[in-house]
């Protein structure tokens, strides 16, 4: 064909007739060079130049979210190592408001990681305490109920105080309280008991006394300057209200780890230690 290059398109009426045969009025040129560009797109097979439409289940996926999903989950621990770090040092040295530092993403990574590590150490620390205290008895049993009590205590306050914080802002109408934001204030708050806690084991009775005062005055700051604002959503009467609430209820945090898990004077030390055949005592040394 000597128009390669050129689509030709020939108008011709119902009886066969050419018609006019004027090529300025009834012949239109198109350019073309007969290939077809692929939809964006389409997927090409290995080692060929053909293309194919991507399946039906292709795409990015529902963005939704269900409880029994693992993505429902995941969402509260998408953060990395330096972001954990960086909250970490502004809960210890704190500048800004700890919810600008969140920028709209509270974790449960870091406060997960915090609380486990707490128990932990006031469990290791009474235990060291328990043993001190019992230098001369014939065999020593690790209690492990100091390990239960601190996991109930620490993630039982961690966990359930945000929440009971939560619907009581609700209840009284704040708009600005995100349950989120609760946890992720009271779980990195208690960082400051892991160096409080690695003293647990000391006999000075008075250092004890003021090394738990001082973990109980940084976190309870901690807490109320960044809870402030949220409180104050409310009618004055309820914010103090609510304020008061938040420092009696860490007090009762800090005394009962002072009690319990600070062994000289600890009331979970008062055990006596002949008691070798409590199931709860089980590796002896």
């Amino acid at each position: 064909m000597s128009g390669a290059g050129y689509d030709v398109v020939v108008d011709v009426d119902e009886e066969g007739d050419l018609g006019h045969t004027d090529l300025q009025e009834d012949l239109e040129f198109h350019s073309s060079n007969f290939t077809t560009d692929p939809p964006s797109n389409s997927r090409k097979i290995p080692g060929g130049s053909s293309s194919l439409p991507p399946p039906a289940t292709a795409g990015s996926g529902s963005s939704k979210r269900f409880l029994w999903t693992l993505s429902f989950y995941a969402q509260f621990f998408d953060v990395d190592t330096n972001s954990v770090l960086a909250r970490c040092w502004a809960a210890l040295f704190p500048r800004a408001n700890f919810l600008d530092v969140l920028e709209g993403n509270p974790d449960l990574y870091g406060p997960f990681w915090i609380a486990t590590t707490v128990v932990f150490i006031l469990f290791l620390g009474g235990t060291i305490s328990e043993y001190l205290a019992r230098t001369g008895a014939e065999h020593y049993a690790y209690n492990f109920k100091l390990l239960s009590g601190a996991a109930g205590l620490v993630y039982g306050y961690t966990l359930v105080i945000p929440v009971v914080l939560f619907l009581a802002l609700k209840y009284f109408g704040s708009e600005s309280a995100n349950l989120l934001e609760c946890w992720a204030l009271y779980g990195y708050s208690n960082l400051i008991w892991i160096p409080v806690a690695l003293i647990s084991w000391s006999p000075i009775t008075i250092l004890n006394w003021v090394f738990v005062g001082i973990g109980f005055g940084l976190s309870v700051t901690f807490l109320l300057r960044n809870l402030y604002p949220v409180l104050s959503a409310t009618d004055k009467q309820t914010s103090k209200f609510l304020l008061i609430l938040v420092v009696a209820l860490h007090a009762g945090l800090a005394i009962a780890i002072k009690m319990l898990f600070f062994a000289h004077g600890s009331l979970a030390s008062k055990e006596p230690a002949d008691k070798g055949d409590n199931p709860s005592r089980m590796f002896m040394f």
